[in-house]
């Protein structure tokens, strides 16, 4: 059966898990959505684990569109999730456009990095067909004025302006609500709170799906993980058994376990 938003939105309603994993290239589309990934992101992580750059920010509108053909053409019926680069959603007309040009290539839903600001933009996209998640939490695009790669949303007030401002996506049409770096309690919360599906990285075992990097899941990316990192190969006799694995602990809830959160 092909995986649609209604997929995700039936499985939130039913307790059940889905897993989602990033994709840069047709090899790994085929083997991830072979393997029972339900959704795949071509993530603006490319820019780390492909290009070997220090972050997601020099990572172009050009550079995404070019990995979202290669996925779509591997892809063997996930849903396909793309990220809208470092200021390529800038104004609404560069919104519009850049959106537009993922979307050609076989994106069917776009990514954008923010807050409640970023309502007038969802309800933009959607107004035109476009669905939209919403990621939240720590933000990789704002590295720099966030002052690092750090867990977001332990303060009080920062956790209720979260749960807050995920509510008002949510209302602007946003279809999904991703979470990244934020206490267990916070991910849950927001999770309860929403009717769409919530997607956690580093968000705790609560959220509806769970999302990892693919160089991550596998150990290639070199450097000390994070937290809520898991090196499934290093446990299978090769990589399809290494997303399989993962995609099994995802969905038996065995994933993330308490070493991966943060409190």
């Amino acid at each position: 059966m092909k995986i649609s938003i209604n997929t995700f939105r039936k499985m939130k309603l039913n307790g059940e898990k889905f897993a989602c994993l990033t994709s840069y290239g047709y090899c790994e589309a085929v083997a991830a959505s072979e393997a029972g990934v339900e959704l795949l992101l071509v993530g603006d992580s490319l820019g780390m684990v492909v290009q070997g750059h220090e972050s997601s920010l020099p990572v172009t509108i050009e550079d995404v569109t070019y990995h979202v053909r290669c996925v779509q053409r591997g892809n063997r019926g996930a849903f396909l999730m793309a990220d809208l680069p470092f200021m390529s959603y800038y104004s609404e007309n560069a919104t519009l456009e850049n959106a537009a040009r993922l979307m050609r290539e076989g994106a069917q839903v776009v990514k954008l990095e923010g807050g409640a600001w970023l309502a007038e933009s969802t309800r933009l996209l959607v107004e035109r067909g476009v669905p939209v998640c919403a990621h939240m939490g720590l933000t990789p695009q704002s590295v720099n004025h966030l002052g690092g790669y750090r867990v977001q949303g332990r303060d009080p007030d920062q956790a209720k302006t979260m749960i807050d401002e995920a509510l008002v996506l949510q209302d602007a049409g946003a279809s999904f609500i991703l979470l990244e770096c934020v206490p267990s309690k916070l991910g849950q919360a927001i999770t309860e709170s929403l009717q769409v599906p919530v997607i956690g990285i580093g968000a705790g075992p609560h959220t509806d799906g769970q999302i990892m990097v693919l160089h991550d899941l596998l150990g290639f990316y070199p450097g000390r993980p994070a937290k809520f990192v898991k090196n499934f190969l290093a446990e299978s006799a090769d990589i399809q058994t290494a997303i399989k694995s993962y995609v099994h602990a995802v969905k038996s809830h065995e994933f993330p376990a308490l070493e991966h959160c943060y409190e």
